[in-house]
């Protein structure tokens, strides 16, 4: 699979795992704990989780799915806006360590901008990492107005990554958050890159596909990665979905691919509001 470096230096592959959803039945868990397992075997080592999903739950499934590997994994966690504040980003901190059974996280993020200052969640994001807690952070959902705020405070281009809403039918960010994020190097973590698994609504795809003997999925996959510094979390319990998955992350668009996404999924050509899911 290919690779990137972030600005701190650590390589990741360029296709990970979400689990948006998990942990939320505790009947799903078993199986949600394999998909996550059998995805690290595939080399999907990059994991991405959040305090907010299934209230904990999805942080749990994690924790049990990398025991006994953890080194094996990139881990990427969230806190939600209303934790924080400076003393309340670290306590959410953690609670999620506790319920990744780990001592650290690789990334953190905050989820979105809530009513506390950037500064105040910056700071003790330093503090985290000062205390090896975690080894890098970043944001989530920050608009190109937020990211440059985030970007002009005292050690705010030290973020690795903004995690946004990105595939080939959200192209919003291109105009001006992603140059944003280019010029910093903070790169692009691409969640919802398969639409929620809405494929049907992108067969103009489909000679695309056929000409890399792949699925629409997987060009969707390659497209949300192409650039030097984005990366990718679609989510799956499926093993045949994480084998695709996986091998998407081999295929490289030509431009004769690209130009042909460009007309059948045109960027925008003026700025609109960074959507969220």
């Amino acid at each position: 699979m290919r690779r990137l470096v972030l600005n701190d230096g650590t390589e990741i592959p360029v296709i990970g795992q979400g689990t948006w959803r998990m942990g939320e039945r505790a009947a799903e868990r078993k199986s949600e704990v394999a998909a996550l397992q059998a995805g690290i075997d595939l080399g999907l080592t990059l994991i991405d989780t959040a305090e907010m999903y299934g209230n904990g739950g999805a942080e749990e499934v994690t924790g049990d799915a990398i025991a006994g590997r953890r080194k094996d994994v990139y881990l990427v966690s969230k806190v939600l806006p209303s934790n924080a504040s400076r003393a309340g980003t670290i306590k959410a901190c953690e609670q999620s360590l506790k319920r990744l059974g780990t001592d650290y996280l690789d990334l953190y993020l905050l989820h979105w901008r809530g009513s506390y200052p950037l500064a105040d969640t910056l700071a003790a994001f330093q503090e985290l990492k000062k205390t090896g807690k975690i080894r890098a952070f970043g944001i989530s959902n920050l608009d190109s107005s937020d990211m440059k705020e985030w970007l002009g405070l005292p050690g705010g281009s030290d973020a690795v990554a903004n995690q946004i809403l990105y595939n080939v039918g959200v192209r919003g960010p291109e105009h001006d958050l992603v140059p944003i994020m280019a010029k910093a190097k903070v790169a692009l973590m691409a969640y919802c890159p398969l639409a929620q698994g809405e494929v049907d609504g992108f067969r103009q795809l489909e000679p695309i596909a056929r000409r890399h003997d792949a699925t629409v999925a997987q060009i969707m996959l390659a497209w949300a990665t192409r650039h030097p510094l984005s990366f990718a979390v679609p989510k799956s319990r499926t093993i045949a979905r994480l084998k695709e998955n996986a091998a998407a992350g081999d295929i490289v668009l030509t431009p004769q691919d690209l130009a042909e996404i460009d007309a059948a999924f045109p960027a925008p050509k003026k700025a609109v509001p960074l959507e969220m899911i």
